[in-house]
């Protein structure tokens, strides 16, 4: 079922009071244009996958379809950060399968959250292959980190709250991995008439590899940014979305997405995750390059991260 403007503002009111309202904040102008970060990872369990799986978590529980054995999903981190925490809300049971990639600090918050943690293989798509077995075998409900139209409307509604506060909104830039941000924050920007910017490392490209072939197609993954951004594959409502909206995909190196995500640092004392200074890197690298005056909103999308490699200035 390929997520409507309807089923995001549906989300909007199903996660209000569960989640935290957007914060957004005045940037440095770039080549004239307005620039605002939102500051999405201030958000529960790190980043804004938590609207989607709370979306996701609190309709199953509405429908009563939420079974005993609780949730299971694969994830390289977040997404199954956000599952544990989501599940929490409904006093269920969450079981994340990670690959073996994802990084011990994700791993140690899933443990705080009480989830119980399984290795699924070297990659995603093994962990997902192995989620796929658990939910068979122990009648779990099987959730998704971006190929769900709970979790894409879900992740819409952070849009919905940038345009809340900021109604002059020409641009939204969001950096892309699975495409479950994209797919929801594209569907509300195309009833909005916002422009989406997707950004993606060069070598995880799988939504850019997608819109080009006009399908989802398989694409290696190597990137700085890959524990967050490594989906190897985009998803059918991530193109489906694209088609209905003004999109703009864009590539950016794993130099440009550490130099955003160090500058972040050296001038806001943000500490992110390099996924979070991707979107960012789109403006700083001129791989977008945005009109004078432009009113531009840069999605600062997760904090589950190590900030030792963060160097002191």
């Amino acid at each position: 079922m390929q997520p409507t403007y309807a089923d995001v503002k549906a989300a909007g009111g199903r996660i209000s009071g569960h989640v935290r309202p957007v914060v957004l904040t005045p940037a440095d102008t770039v080549g004239g244009a307005q620039v605002r970060l939102a500051l999405e990872h201030l958000q529960y369990a790190g980043s804004f996958k938590a609207r989607g799986a709370a979306n996701f978590m609190l309709a199953h529980w509405e429908a009563g379809t939420l079974p005993r054995a609780g949730v299971t999903i694969a994830s390289g981190g977040n997404a199954g950060v956000a599952c544990a925490w989501a599940a929490r809300i409904v006093d269920s049971a969450a079981t994340v399968f990670l690959p073996d990639s994802a990084p011990a600090v994700k791993l140690e918050r899933l443990r705080g959250l009480g989830a119980q943690v399984l290795r699924g293989g070297a990659t995603y798509t093994e962990a997902a292959a192995e989620c796929e077995r658990y939910a068979a075998t122990t009648g779990a409900l099987r959730s998704h980190a971006y190929d769900d139209p709970y979790i894409v409307a879900g992740a819409g509604t952070l849009l919905e709250e940038i345009v809340a506060q900021l109604p002059e909104l020409d641009t939204v830039v969001v950096a892309v991995g699975g495409g479950g941000l994209f797919a929801g924050v594209a569907t509300a920007a195309a009833h909005h008439g916002i422009r989406v910017v997707a950004v993606e490392p060069e070598n995880c490209r799988a939504l850019n590899a997608g819109l080009e072939a006009g399908h989802p197609v398989d694409v290696p993954v190597t990137s700085v940014a890959a524990d967050s951004l490594g989906a190897s594959r985009t998803s059918e409502m991530a193109i489906a979305a694209a088609r209905k909206a003004v999109v703009r995909s864009v590539l950016v190196t794993d130099e440009q997405i550490i130099a955003a995500r160090q500058s972040l640092w050296d001038e806001r004392r943000l500490a992110v995750e390099h996924a979070a200074g991707t979107a960012l890197a789109a403006l700083q690298s001129g791989a977008y390059l945005p009109d004078p005056g432009e009113r531009i909103a840069v999605v600062i999308c997760g904090a589950n991260t190590d900030p030792s490699d963060l160097v002191a200035k």
